[in-house]
């Protein structure tokens, strides 16, 4: 069982979290009695009843005082009757009924406890300081969700929070964290392709293996609180790992041509549209204004149609007249009607116009 031998306190062998041992229940007692039954002799030297009553009486003084014990602030009390569970104490004094009817545990509860997995042997501690290590490829090499292999060495921190359920319920307490730590992140992994838990998601990864190892340590009642998860290396395999790297390289290098791709698409795309825009609203704009001629023209046309149907001839005189004057009022000629219309024109002739082109003529 986990209390047993157990060689707590500064003189242990032992470095389990619980440290301590039963307390010693004072000093030897069967030395103090021989010698207070000597002196008890000196006062009594012809025995009687009343020394053996006093003896009994100190014995069970003593035997009483044996109860008092002290739990230190890191530690939690336990204890035990006829070797059952009977009560938690919290630190400071305190008493019970003294060997051999109950005894105390004083475990420690405030001490980090550290389990390595995938790895033995000196890592990166609490602190910081990588320390050369020795790999466990049995317990680091591990399946992802994408049918990889990598190679994880982790190391999980954890407390005890409640002495009693930590020494009743699990037998052994770091067998039990490892083993819970390691299905565990077999599980994660196994639900993750390799390439976020290499990169991005290594933190998001500590988390779900820590809260999902606190739910397990808790339906088992080990008495026991996961503080940190902390992945030490995460590799794909040694022999894998330069055809590893070259296939990131060639994603790494994909990702930048796509981006700029991307980039390309972002500048040129907007600016086609705008083009593509902006013709569309120029053959909207040519479409407008020549339907709106056209109906004009239209709206001309039937007028004039009007009024010819009231008044032919003289419209279609109009019309004759009106389309001479247009196709004429280029042309250097004059035509004069000799007709009884035209009877009152003079006929002309600017000689004084003549005589000047004539002049510059003979010049």
């Amino acid at each position: 069982m986990p209390w047993d031998n157990q060689s707590g306190g500064p003189n242990g062998g032992n470095k389990n979290p619980w440290g301590n041992s039963p307390r010693p229940q004072g000093p030897d007692i069967d030395a103090w009695l021989n010698q207070l039954q000597e002196n008890i002799k000196k006062y009594i030297p012809g025995g009687g009843g009343s020394g053996l009553i006093l003896l009994l009486v100190g014995i069970l003084v003593l035997w009483g005082l044996s109860g008092f014990y002290r739990v230190q602030a890191d530690e939690q009390g336990v204890v035990l009757r006829f070797g059952k569970f009977q009560a938690q104490t919290s630190p400071g004094l305190n008493y019970h009924i003294p060997w051999p009817i109950e005894s105390v545990i004083t475990p420690k509860v405030t001490i980090v406890n550290r389990v390595d997995i995938g790895m033995r042997g000196p890592s990166d501690s609490f602190v910081g300081g990588r320390v050369a290590s020795r790999d466990v490829p049995e317990e680091s090499l591990m399946l992802t969700g994408d049918e990889n292999i990598v190679d994880v060495d982790f190391s999980v921190f954890w407390l005890i929070n409640s002495a009693s359920d930590f020494l009743f319920n699990i037998q052994n307490p770091e067998g039990t964290v490892k083993s819970v730590a390691e299905s565990t992140m077999r599980e994660i992994v196994g639900q993750n392709n390799i390439q976020p838990i290499l990169t991005e998601q290594r933190q998001n990864t500590e988390d779900m293996v820590r809260d999902l190892m606190q739910s397990i340590l808790d339906d088992y009642g080990a008495g026991i609180t996961i503080t940190q998860v902390k992945m030490q290396k995460v590799d794909p395999p040694a022999a894998v790992i330069d055809a590893f790297r070259d296939v990131q390289a060639a994603r790494a290098d994909q990702e930048r041509a796509r981006n700029e791709a991307q980039s390309y698409a972002n500048r040129v795309v907007p600016e086609a549209q705008g083009e593509a825009f902006r013709i569309r609203r120029e053959a909207e704009a040519y479409r407008e204004q020549a339907v709106a001629e056209a109906e004009g023209q239209a709206s001309r046309f039937a007028a004039v149609y009007n009024e010819y149907k009231q008044a032919s001839d003289v419209t279609r005189q109009r019309i004759f007249l009106e389309t001479v004057e247009k196709v004429m009022q280029r042309s250097n000629k004059i035509i004069i009607d000799q007709s009884d219309t035209g009877g009152g024109v003079i006929p002309y002739l600017p000689l004084d116009r003549l005589n000047s082109k004539t002049n510059k003529g003979d010049q």
